[in-house]
């Protein structure tokens, strides 16, 4: 039997800054209810969740290994929150280009190398960090959108690697972390 997995693959800060966006999520669902974006860890998605064969787990962390060596490591600023109404808040990213030329590279070798159909991939990323998403109501939204608007949020992490994620049932963890072999 060919059991299937559900992955994703995304940058993810250090500890520090991941554990102060954990708080951020804690705080929305305590006072909102929505806790969906706490099923993952702070991450900047690279590619949506896709289905493979856990037995193909190797073979996509040979490729992923492969990949992530010939690339450069590079600074992710983030300031201030944004919204795609009517129900994901997110921490904001100053420049997304960086980001988006890594993703336009991954995403050639998942369609050479790991034989993705062009319609698993993202065509186009939005970088950014989720703090709330698909169980904030609407209702909520607002009153969290106008809360969140003019906060301030600031930070930066050095991206010097690319995660692949599983899915075990209820969450996702961290199931390989694939490091950029340039400076």
């Amino acid at each position: 039997m060919d059991k299937k997995g559900l992955y994703f693959i995304a940058l993810i800060p250090y500890d520090e800054l991941r554990d102060s966006i954990q708080v951020i999520k804690e705080g929305i669902r305590s006072v909102y209810g929505a806790g969906h974006a706490l099923k993952s860890p702070a991450h900047i998605t690279l590619q949506m969740p896709f289905k493979r064969s856990t037995g193909n787990e190797g073979d996509m962390s040979v490729v992923l290994q492969k990949f992530a060596v010939t690339e450069k490591c590079f600074r992710v600023d983030l300031d201030g929150y944004g919204a795609f109404p009517p129900r994901v808040i997110y921490i904001s990213i100053t420049d997304p280009d960086p980001v988006r030329s890594l993703h336009l590279r991954l995403k050639e070798v998942l369609l050479k190398e790991l034989d993705f159909s062009k319609e698993e991939i993202m065509n186009e990323v939005h970088p950014h960090i989720t703090v709330a998403t698909r169980d904030l109501t609407r209702t909520a939204f607002i009153e969290a959108w106008s809360e969140f608007r003019d906060d301030k949020f600031t930070g930066y992490f050095d991206v010097r690697s690319i995660f692949l994620l599983k899915h075990n049932g209820h969450n996702w963890d961290i199931l390989a972390e694939f490091p950029f072999g340039k400076i």
